[in-house]
């Protein structure tokens, strides 16, 4: 399992725009969007989809200026310990 969190900085007046579009990308959710132009979204990877994919797929969203990798965990090092 794979979990990142991203910082997104996008132009406040095209907020719903951009929350359908990171919604619309495998496993991307919107955790928290201030209304000014700054939102957090957390993305898990799944079956058929990295989550790098999904990263690229939300840098392509249209109105976000910015994409800031916050935080990342995986736990594929702690599978490789239990063998």
């Amino acid at each position: 399992m794979k979990i990142i969190s991203l910082v997104l900085k996008y132009f406040p007046a095209r907020a719903e725009q951009v929350k359908a579009g990171v919604e619309a990308v495998a496993g991307a959710a919107v955790a928290h969007d201030d209304g000014a132009g700054r939102m957090i979204v957390v993305v898990e990877d799944g079956e058929g989809y990295a989550v790098s994919d999904s990263i690229i797929q939300v840098h392509q969203v249209a109105d976000i200026m910015s994409v800031t990798l916050a935080y990342e965990y995986s736990d594929e090092a702690l599978a490789l310990e239990e063998v």
